[in-house]
């Protein structure tokens, strides 16, 4: 198998030399699954364009998407990064758990919007037309669909560029799900 190194900004092109510089000044580092999309000339501002555009969810919502999206497609670098980052955003470890499980016992919105996510991914978009309308019950729109389901492509898109490339995670590694405990 071909190797991935972890490309150094003198590594990259100009442009994403100059995204490396931003991501340094707002995170403090560059997190290797990014430095990984500057690979290719083109992709890590075409995709920190697309998951930093604007959206009807917010960013704890949008941490549910991640977490259980991440979950069924195994991902542990995408599921280390977005529990270090639903900590940020105030979900507790267990919450965590069961968001990766496609759940939420504490909130509905969270739990339709988790059951909604992991369905989606699971079934490859053929979505379960029950959960789908618990989903809108739970008081989501259409514009909340359209807006979930491109999350679910872009954490989709990180979740491949890391099962092909193993870069090492680079986050405290999340913990396995183990659903006994929960």
């Amino acid at each position: 198998m071909s190797t991935f190194n972890i490309l150094k900004r003198e590594d990259v092109s100009t442009n994403n030399q100059a995204i490396f510089d931003n991501l340094n000044k707002a995170l403090g580092f560059v997190p290797n699954l990014y430095a990984t999309y500057a690979n290719s000339d083109t992709a890590l501002e075409n995709y920190l364009t697309f998951t930093n555009a604007k959206t009807s969810l917010s960013a704890k919502e949008k941490e549910v998407v991640n977490l259980a999206v991440s979950q069924v497609n195994d991902c542990i670098y995408c599921l280390s990064a977005h529990t270090a980052i639903g900590k940020m955003n105030g979900f507790t470890d267990e919450q965590i758990l069961e968001l990766r499980a496609g759940f939420s016992s504490v909130n509905e919105k969270f739990d339709a919007l988790a059951k909604l996510a992991k369905n989606i991914t699971e079934n490859r978009g053929k979505t379960d037309q029950d959960i789908l309308e618990n989903y809108f019950n739970a008081g989501y729109t259409k514009g909340n669909l359209i807006d979930t389901i491109s999350l679910v492509g872009d954490k989709t898109i990180s979740n491949y560029i890391h099962s092909t490339t193993q870069v090492p995670v680079d986050f405290p590694v999340a913990q396995p799900l183990e659903l006994e405990t929960i």
